[in-house]
């Protein structure tokens, strides 16, 4: 009976040492790289017009289209802008609540896993995009024969979120339903991107 007892009580401290040992080790979630596709980015004007229309506001965290003041970056025909900085001077651009920024860094989506240098960050500014415009010098090339826009691969936006978090994306598509061939007949101003959305402290994806 004596040797009953004592197994019982050794069978119970191990089970409470075991489940102390669990409770004590740092759970660390594994960060899931999502999709978010046809973000719709129309706007007024063009061809030698003035452009203007509400750009399209996205938030990271929400994985989702807003329409209030937490939103991270904002879409509109191949202009992108982030809720950081001050307003760059164009027409019917939403105002700047935030303290987003975007670091560009070049490579596989994959292998960018820590947070670029902080001086790397730049935000909108009178004139200036955080994310640069046109052909070459930002997200896309421009195919001039076939009127083609195509993301320009392994350029990767790692974005400091409008309160402070971090994302990064990486454009996959302008065209709707992320066509693999587009021309003249594809609906474009549908983006298609992939990121990833870090929500603590963490200074890594």
């Amino acid at each position: 009976m004596k040797n009953i007892l004592k197994l019982s009580i050794l069978a119970l401290f191990v089970g409470l040492t075991s489940c102390n040992k669990d409770n004590d080790t740092p759970q660390v979630a594994s960060l899931e790289a999502k999709t978010f596709s046809n973000l719709y980015a129309p706007q007024t004007g063009g061809q030698g017009q003035a452009v203007g229309g509400a750009f399209t506001k996205f938030s990271f965290s929400e994985n989702a289209v807003v329409t209030n003041d937490n939103w991270d970056i904002a879409f509109r025909g191949t202009t992108i802008i982030v809720n950081g900085g001050t307003a760059i001077g164009i027409t019917d651009e939403p105002a700047r609540t935030g303290v987003g920024a975007v670091s560009i860094v070049s490579g596989l989506f994959d292998n960018i896993t820590t947070f670029p240098a902080t001086t790397t960050f730049m935000q909108d500014g009178i004139g200036v995009y955080a994310i640069p415009t046109g052909s070459g010098n930002g997200w896309y090339s421009y195919n001039q024969t076939t009127n083609i826009i195509a993301p320009i691969a392994g350029k990767v936006f790692v974005v400091k979120t409008h309160d402070g978090k971090y994302a990064k994306f990486e454009i996959l598509s302008y065209y709707k339903d992320a066509t693999a061939n587009p021309d003249a007949s594809s609906l474009s101003r549908y983006f298609t991107f992939k990121f990833v959305y870090q929500s603590n402290s963490n200074t890594s994806f």
